[in-house]
């Protein structure tokens, strides 16, 4: 079984000299473009991470040797080869999009000028808008809009255990950042530039009380940056947080959801 070997591999790297255990490799990562398996992947409410295919494509670095890859009058010098035959897989492809071998993109993909990593899943309907990025093994869902400059981090370097993971219909605003296996949930909208790591606050600011969150947002929470005070040993100074300031309303009409939600919380984005 590919995982065995996998987990072999991962265990002792001098087989990473033998045919037999590279070929293996290799078979994830075609498995991982065609979309054939995942890094993670939902199961009803919570989200199993295979982590036998996360240590693949890590071990896949080193079995690859430089080469020079032409695309026109570009040239680019690396290990990993770029993904092709947009046409066939339904995907829209503006220049200077790039996407990895051993990303999978669904059919209905857009990507502006952007760029997708190796491990990543990307859900039909979804825009990566310009300039944004998916980091290796990012998860994003269907109908999700990266706007322009989002960064969603990736997790080989370190290898941490959950990848980032953007759930169907979310929204993401102009240079917001997701990273370190967040999890937002469903047709959540973050405003522009808000940032979210394990260790952020994501406080709730909507009801009589604040009810504070780290690492994951919750469904259809309309959230933007704001700050707190903290103690340190040289005074109070105010931190990053982000706040939830009202829920996106449930509706079959996504689009008309998420227009609401951006005008009547006045979010920019």
């Amino acid at each position: 079984m590919l995982e065995e070997k996998i987990e072999a591999c991962w265990n002792d790297r001098n087989l990473l000299e033998s045919a037999e255990y590279q070929t293996a490799i290799r078979s994830v990562i075609e498995l991982l473009d065609k979309g054939k398996i995942r890094v993670a992947e939902p199961e009803g409410d919570i989200w199993k991470v295979n982590q036998w295919v996360k240590k693949a494509v890590v071990l896949y670095f080193p079995i690859q040797k430089m080469q020079t890859i032409e695309v026109g009058p570009f040239e680019f010098h690396d290990k990993m080869a770029l993904k092709k035959n947009y046409a066939e897989q339904g995907v829209r492809v503006v220049p200077h999009a790039i996407a990895r071998y051993g990303a999978f993109l669904e059919p209905g993909v857009i990507m502006m000028p952007s760029y997708v990593n190796i491990g990543a899943w990307v859900g039909s309907g979804t825009m990566i808008d310009t300039w944004a990025t998916v980091g290796s093994c990012g998860q994003i869902g269907k109908n999700v809009h990266l706007s322009g400059g989002v960064g969603i981090g990736g997790v080989l370097e370190p290898l941490q255990a959950t990848p980032t993971i953007i759930e169907d219909n979310c929204f993401i605003g102009s240079r917001s950042i997701v990273v370190e296996g967040v999890r937002v949930r469903k047709e959540a909208v973050l405003g522009a530039n808000v940032v979210l790591t394990k260790s952020t606050h994501i406080i709730d600011v909507s009801g009589s009380s604040p009810v504070t969150y780290k690492g994951e947002v919750p469904e259809r929470s309309v959230v933007i940056p704001g700050t707190y005070e903290k103690d340190f040993p040289a005074g109070k100074f105010n931190v990053s947080c982000a706040l939830i300031i009202g829920k996106r309303k449930e509706s079959t009409d996504k689009k008309t959801s998420l227009n609401d939600a951006l005008r009547d919380h006045s979010v920019a984005v």
